[in-house]
């Protein structure tokens, strides 16, 4: 038996498959052999399908907008506060005599933590 290549079914498709197995006109049977797709994946679709239908008509949509402007209203005031943040840093290693441009030496930088600049930077001396 030789295996076909996977097939990537559009959405209009896997709803015209569901809506059909829905209208109860054809047998699962029948309709696996009408659209060449296997039954689970029919029935999988038609349970996509009945549990999304109540999203059609708004019900789900404003609480997904509503949670998606609180999640920006938190994004928002984490890039605020990761930028004072940085403007912070930057400040104190401005004072402390490191280079002001952010592509400075990792050597340098890592000699102000007293940390090991890990394995892929050579040491030429």
């Amino acid at each position: 038996m030789t295996r076909r290549p996977r097939r990537n079914h559009t959405a209009d498709f896997k709803a015209k498959v569901a809506l059909a197995t829905i209208k109860g006109e054809k047998t699962l049977s029948e309709l696996t052999q009408q659209f060449d797709v296997h039954a689970n994946q029919i029935t999988q679709w038609k349970s996509q399908l009945l549990e999304g239908a109540a999203g059609v008509f708004g019900g789900e949509a404003k609480a997904d907008s509503a949670t998606a402007a609180v999640d920006l209203k938190t994004l928002h005031a984490k890039i605020g506060e990761l930028t004072l943040e940085n403007d912070f840093l930057e400040g104190a290693l401005t004072k402390a005599g490191a280079p002001t441009d952010r592509s400075s030496s990792v050597g340098w930088k890592a000699g102000l933590l007293s940390a090991n600049r890990g394995p892929h930077h050579a040491v030429f001396a």
